[in-house]
């Protein structure tokens, strides 16, 4: 379920992207790579477009 109804992410997923956001910072700060979780939270995203864009195709 969506968060808001302007939002295609849900609760879950938005709570999983802002965890991913605190490290990517964290990951940056100390001058490590951040490629991999950048790329997860992209997929994360487009995971959550892609359902929301069936559910709109159906109505």
């Amino acid at each position: 379920m969506a968060a808001t109804s302007k939002d295609p992410h849900s609760v879950g997923e938005l709570l999983k992207v802002v965890a991913l956001g605190v490290r990517i910072q964290h990951r940056q700060a100390r001058g490590k790579p951040v490629k991999r979780l950048e790329n997860r939270v992209e997929r994360i995203r487009e995971d959550a477009q892609k359902r929301e864009d069936s559910r709109n195709k159906k109505k």
